[in-house]
């Protein structure tokens, strides 16, 4: 796969918004018929739609370690030995050893290689509602987050394909169509600028169980003593990252 084939191809993906992995082989031990250097691109199905990595024998394994990858939205570096060689080191497919995933290669030539899957994520969505403010600051102040931000007026949101958050700075102007929109999508946070007793009143108007009423953050952002309008922003974007990262950091 050639530099020229990689750019073309990863661009029409990022510009569908479509997750993919790169798969890298870094290391060879004995007869393999991929060398290091050897690179695939491999979509969310596990299909290998650009490169070469190898035969059969080990495109199984680097397919399900891609797929892994795309779906945790973390690296993988996959161990593929044959049965003698994990058999001498006590593993089994399967396990994660030393921070490498182990797989069996079932080919007759019995080598061995390690490959590096990186996964390659659309960028996560920030939907804005509201020309407020706040709305304008939180714009702003987001774009070197890495989001992809939208300000939609009206109307129903499309299907992400990719994490999606949605804040919700009408703050009197459209409140209750904005709710039901953010409520009726996928999103995976769901913030409302408003005060505590405003939220509850139009929770109330929208006849809003617990399960809905669980998944808004209103007030929205983390309690930082926030009053203007950019540090009511910085407070929402804090939240954002919290509710993102949540679960990513190791301890």
């Amino acid at each position: 796969m050639t530099p020229d084939t990689l750019d073309t191809a990863t661009r029409r993906l990022d510009e569908a918004r479509a997750p993919y992995a790169i798969a890298t082989v870094i290391r060879t031990v004995g007869a393999t018929a991929a060398k290091p250097g050897a690179r695939a691109l491999i979509l969310a199905d596990g299909t290998i739609a650009e490169g070469w990595i190898g035969g059969g024998c080990v495109c199984r394994a680097i397919a399900r370690a891609a797929q892994s990858a795309i779906a945790r939205g973390t690296p993988r570096l996959i161990s593929i030995q044959p049965d003698e060689d994990l058999a001498a080191q006590g593993l089994t497919p399967g396990q994660t050893h030393e921070g490498r995933d182990i797989a069996r290669n079932g080919c007759p030539s019995k080598g061995a290689m390690e490959v590096f899957v990186e996964p390659v994520l659309p960028r996560p969505e920030l939907v804005i509602f509201g020309a407020s403010p706040v709305a304008s600051a939180l714009a702003t102040l987001a774009q070197p987050f890495g989001f992809d931000i939208t300000t939609p007026d009206a109307g129903p949101l499309p299907d992400p394909t990719s994490a999606r958050m949605v804040v919700i700075a009408t703050q009197g102007t459209g409140d209750l169509d904005a709710l039901r929109i953010a409520l009726a999508s996928d999103a995976d946070y769901i913030g409302f600028v408003a005060s505590r007793r405003k939220f509850a009143t139009l929770a109330a108007r929208l006849d809003m169980g617990p399960e809905a009423h669980a998944r808004i953050h209103s007030p929205a952002g983390l309690a930082i003593n926030a009053v203007t309008p950019e540090e009511i922003a910085l407070s929402i974007l804090a939240q954002i990252v919290q509710h993102r990262r949540q679960g990513q950091r190791q301890t």
